[in-house]
């Protein structure tokens, strides 16, 4: 007898815990972070596709960052060739997670860069100028317009912040909460590029 409501106050308890985990969760899900692209600029430069862009973000996420807690965000440079009747092809992308990391006890300021062949670990003197490093992208070389048939051409920039992963029990139960803090986008003009064949 004993052991049975000690069982079903156990089941409540984690009920009420779990709904709780749901409203945090959804909670600050809805107040997404405001983060802006600037750019993409492209030029073209002896046959070579650059593509240059930057991302910043609200006081909230910096503040964020100061604090200590660390962010790892995704990019995606992608270039698209443009296509009346059907959809956007992907033409070449490349990938950069940058992790930024402030330990504001010793005051240091740490930020990575990863494009899937080479990482990069970088301490720096101000805050400013990790961001500065972190968060700009400059003459990013994408494609070679020799190896692109002529037509009309994009760049879309992808950006996305990963939330701290849940524990394997708690994901399981909040599969509906998304696991970006978030994800924008931003595309440039439209361009004429690529080769006669």
């Amino acid at each position: 007898m004993m052991k049975k409501i000690f069982i079903d106050c156990f089941k409540k308890d984690i009920i009420l815990f779990l709904i709780a985990l749901i409203f945090i969760f959804s909670s600050s899900q809805s107040s997404l972070i405001a983060a802006e692209i600037s750019g993409p600029e492209v030029k073209i430069y002896e046959n070579e596709i650059y593509v240059t862009t930057s991302i910043t973000f609200d006081d909230k996420f910096l503040e964020e960052i100061k604090n200590g807690i660390k962010k790892e965000l995704v990019f995606h440079i992608d270039l698209f060739r443009v296509w009346e009747m059907w959809p956007d092809e992907f033409i070449a992308g490349k990938s950069f997670t940058r992790t930024i990391k402030v330990d504001p006890v010793k005051t240091e300021f740490i930020a990575t860069s990863n494009d899937g062949t080479s990482q990069v670990r970088k301490r720096f003197k101000s805050f400013e100028s990790m961001l500065q490093w972190a968060l700009n992208f400059e003459n990013i070389k994408l494609a070679n317009i020799k190896d692109i048939e002529n037509g009309v051409y994009f760049v879309r920039v992808t950006a996305e912040s990963k939330i701290r992963k849940l524990p394997p029990i708690l994901g399981y139960f909040m599969f509906f909460v998304s696991e970006n803090s978030f994800k924008i986008k931003k595309e440039s003009k439209y361009f004429t590029a690529g080769s006669l064949k």
